[in-house]
């Protein structure tokens, strides 16, 4: 998944109009970095627009004007040289955009001796101001943070990798916020009796992340699976051996009521253009319902890897959590800590329902469970490790100023035994050993439940969560 194609970027450099008719070739080498920024931004599914170099108070309100009319997601100021604070304002206030203002150099570091061979001030002073971004960086900090905007940026030069790794970031963590602010998430049931860590305020949700939360029975969904027809069925069946390794115990019939009820939740999902999903219902007293919920599993490990997350208990803030974490292109499959392997320093993690089979170690086995452990029913589950290397735990956790905080911890998924029990299950090994990781993940207060995603991305959530002006929590 391209973790920029939702993005719509604004990208304008600023100067000092006073400049252009005192420095010969000033302006056009500025407005030549400015694009040279432009080319290395611009990739796959993001849309930028590209105003150039903005050089007055007046163009900074017309620029302003065009990038609010496009709906940009993120507002890039690239600080060319010197530029009066008064240009920034307008654009700061009118885009109302997220903004990070580029303080950066051509190169490293000005040819002093090139530079005082040319023996003519006029043209030493342009040459000068062609690495002047860093003089007005100061005046435009003070000017945003007296006008309460939150003041974000990029130090270094225009052609050094480290910069672009850094703005690449900032882009990534953008697009996941503009993400969210289209995700439609579904609730289906209700939470699971007593898990008090789980219960969250809904509203404050879609405050926060801009989503939209949608509340659905499951009756709806129990009523479409009798209108799947026997060869559906079939073709479901065959797609879940061709996508997962069905294990020899499997009964087929269990297969087919897994298929059938994942076929009915493809037309639910559809129905309500979902993004994303958290669940939980035990059916109690209503065959129907039971059927649905116990046979579900499946279904939801496959819209998970279809880039719509399911989390199973309801757990609605895990759900955002692995929304996230896939709109990274990291997966985000729903765990908790399981064990603690002392002798060898590792944190067996997993879940039981859900997996995301595409961040599996192989092939995400299908094994038949004679009894969901604390829920009712039985039927077949999905049994998997996250794949070997890097890794990412994030858990989204209530905060009292800020609504909610990202507690994050990065780690490495090792090779060696899990229990073979028909659920999720890694091991986990994180710098500071188990039992200092457990105690420091803790203090944080989040719920049992996190999702896990490959690679490390404790960069890039850093730069969500100063987005979404929430706190962030790195262990």
């Amino acid at each position: 998944m391209n973790s920029t194609e939702h993005l719509r970027a604004g990208l304008c450099g600023i100067g000092l109009e006073a400049y252009w008719g005192q420095f010969a070739g000033l302006r056009t080498r500025l407005e030549g970095h400015v694009e040279e920024a432009a080319n290395r931004i611009r990739r796959p599914g993001l849309s930028l627009v590209n105003l150039g170099l903005i050089d007055t108070p007046v163009t900074a309100r017309e620029a302003a004007h065009l990038f609010r009319s496009a709906d940009i997601d993120l507002l890039l100021i690239y600080v060319t040289t010197y530029a009066v604070s008064s240009i920034v304002l307008p654009l700061v206030q009118r885009v109302g955009a997220p903004v990070i203002v580029f303080n950066l150099q051509p190169d490293a570091a000005i040819d002093y001796a090139a530079f005082n061979r040319l023996n003519d001030r006029t043209a030493m002073t342009g040459s000068w101001l062609e690495y002047c971004s860093a003089c007005p960086v100061p005046e435009i900090a003070n000017l945003m943070l007296r006008a309460k905007i939150p003041f974000r940026q990029v130090t270094g030069t225009l052609k050094e990798d480290q910069t672009w790794i850094e703005i690449g970031e900032w882009l990534s963590a953008a697009a996941v916020k503009a993400v969210l602010a289209e995700n439609r998430l579904g609730l289906l049931g209700h939470y699971y009796n007593g898990m008090l860590d789980v219960m969250t305020d809904a509203t404050q949700i879609a405050i926060t992340f801009g989503c939209h939360v949608e509340i659905y029975e499951v009756d709806e969904l129990s009523g479409l699976r009798p209108d799947v027809g026997d060869e559906t069925v079939a073709a479901r069946v065959k797609d879940f051996r061709e996508h997962f390794d069905v294990q020899p115990d499997c009964e087929v019939k269990e297969l087919e009521r897994a298929a059938r009820t994942s076929v009915a939740l493809d037309e639910f999902v559809a129905r309500h253009d979902l993004h994303s999903l958290a669940y939980y219902y035990e059916g109690a007293g209503n065959a129907a319902n039971l059927d649905t919920m116990s046979s579900i599993i499946l279904g939801m490990s496959m819209l998970t890897a279809r880039h719509i997350p399911a989390a199973g208990e309801y757990e609605v803030k895990n759900a955002i959590a692995m929304k996230i974490l896939d709109s990274f292109g990291a997966g985000g499959s729903f765990t908790e800590f399981y064990a603690v392997d002392y002798a060898e320093g590792v944190v067996l993690m997993g879940h039981d329902g859900p997996g995301h089979a595409s961040i599996a170690e192989g092939k995400t086995k299908v094994r038949p469970l004679q009894v969901y452990h604390g829920k009712v029913g039985s039927g077949v589950s999905v049994e998997m490790s996250v794949r070997h290397g890097p890794v990412t735990l994030l858990s989204v956790v209530e905060d009292e100023k800020t609504g909610f905080k990202f507690v994050v911890a990065e780690g490495e998924c090792v090779a060696g035994d899990i229990l073979e029990i028909g659920n999720t299950n890694s091991r986990y090994r994180f710098p500071m050993g188990a039992r200092d990781f457990i105690e420091r993940w803790n203090a944080q207060g989040p719920a049992h439940h996190c999702a896990v995603g490959v690679g490390h991305l404790g960069g890039r959530l850093k730069k969500l969560a100063d987005l979404l002006e929430i706190h962030f929590h790195q262990v």
